[in-house]
């Protein structure tokens, strides 16, 4: 049997949407970078299809900057006349008195501000105070000033790893960031500092069900037993469909993430949800493997998709051992539903897209980001790429001791 391409027609043809979709802001490199592709080859992706005549993308690029319009217009229209949308409301969390209208609370503050008019000693003695206390507090003003300092530039490096993944991440994700960028802080004061200053992770709030299970099909067994931990990249797959509003219409996506590194290892988009879709996902995934995939357990609900003939044949003609859960059962394949909370949460939280191009470019650079540079909790805050490359490694100096 023929050896598949790495990249299928899918992929190379979002790819080159997310290149440009980048408008020069980054380089080929950065973003084959995140691809996990050669820049050269990202380069060449690029250049055939601008040599062909449906190549150009102006369309394309017209119709994302109309659809970025109409958006801003209706914000716009919502506002009230001759004020944006939320302009000069206060910050979440903030003060809401003029500045010179704070309440002092603390003592020292009142004995500094009074302090030529009634004297340290009286003001001391009416608040029941000691003066040597109020000394010490004088003596640490330095000290305190560089820890405000070092605190408010804390404070302004949580809020640019906020802003650089979209407002997704919460502390504990911000914390494993900040240690990744070699910070020794401590993961309660990022959370603290984060509640303090009102910057908040996205929470998915809303779950529907999707799986339309075949009831005459053939029995498959449960092979994963709600075990969802491999020994072994290419041990355990998963997989599931989800789906996308986009105007009034809906667009479909399938994935096939490995368990063992939570890397998406395929997936595939339409505005269908036949079978066709399970399988060129599955087929992608094959791909990223290089062709040999033989004695990997693939699970999946009970959709008719999964229970398929045809599905059923390419699983067989890969040597790939299906499983299935439970009809009904959202903990058989929690995995999967995990990964779905995540990119419904951190990409399609309060937006409907107008387009199907613009929802493929939206969530295939969410997959690209989060295969590359997502920090993932299962994973020791690695993503699912950098972990896989630390496995490679590790087996490699194995190899050579």
């Amino acid at each position: 049997m023929a050896r598949p391409s790495k990249y299928g027609a899918e992929f190379r043809s979002d790819a080159i949407a997310l290149w440009r979709a980048s408008a020069g802001r980054r380089t080929y490199r950065d973003v084959a970078a995140d691809l996990n592709v050669n820049p050269e080859t990202l380069r060449t992706w690029v250049r055939d299809a601008d040599a062909s005549p449906a190549g150009a993308g102006t369309s394309q690029d017209t119709e994302v900057e109309l659809t970025r319009l109409r958006a801003e217009n209706a914000r716009l229209t919502k506002a009230e006349k001759g004020m944006a949308a939320r302009a000069g409301d206060p910050a979440p969390g903030s003060g809401v008195f003029r500045p010179g209208d704070e309440v002092k609370t603390a003592a020292w503050d009142f004995v500094s501000a009074h302090a030529d008019t009634f004297g340290i000693k009286r003001i001391c003695r009416v608040l029941g105070v000691s003066r040597s206390g109020y000394y010490r507090w004088i003596a640490g003003a330095q000290a305190r000033a560089e820890r405000q300092a070092a605190e408010d530039a804390l404070v302004e490096e949580i809020r640019e790893i906020h802003a650089e993944h979209r407002g997704n991440y919460g502390a504990l994700r911000v914390h494993a960031e900040l240690r990744g960028f070699g910070h020794t802080v401590n993961r309660k004061r990022v959370a603290r500092l984060m509640r303090k200053h009102g910057i908040v992770g996205r929470h998915l709030r809303r779950k529907k069900r999707t799986t339309v299970s075949d009831r005459l099909a053939p029995p498959v067994a449960d092979l994963v037993q709600r075990d969802f931990t491999a020994g072994a990249l290419d041990e355990k797959w998963c997989g599931d469909i989800t789906y996308v509003q986009v105007g009034v219409a809906w667009l479909y996506l399938a994935c096939v993430i490995d368990i063992r590194s939570r890397r998406v290892l395929g997936y595939s988009m339409a505005p269908h949800m036949r079978a066709g879709l399970v399988i060129e996902a599955l087929q992608s995934a094959v791909a990223a493997r290089g062709g040999d995939v033989a004695g990997v357990i693939f699970h999946a609900d009970r959709g008719s998709q999964y229970t398929s003939a045809a599905f059923a044949q390419v699983c067989d003609r890969y040597s790939v051992r299906r499983s299935m859960g439970r009809v009904g059962s959202s903990y058989d394949n929690a995995l999967a539903e995990s990964f779905w909370q995540g990119l419904k949460r951190e990409t399609m939280h309060g937006k409907l897209f107008s387009t199907f191009r613009q929802a493929r470019l939206e969530i295939f650079e969410w997959l690209v980001y989060y295969n590359a540079r997502r920090r993932h909790s299962a994973l020791g805050y690695l993503s699912p790429i950098e972990f896989e490359q630390q496995h490679y490694k590790t087996a490699k100096l194995s190899l050579a001791a």
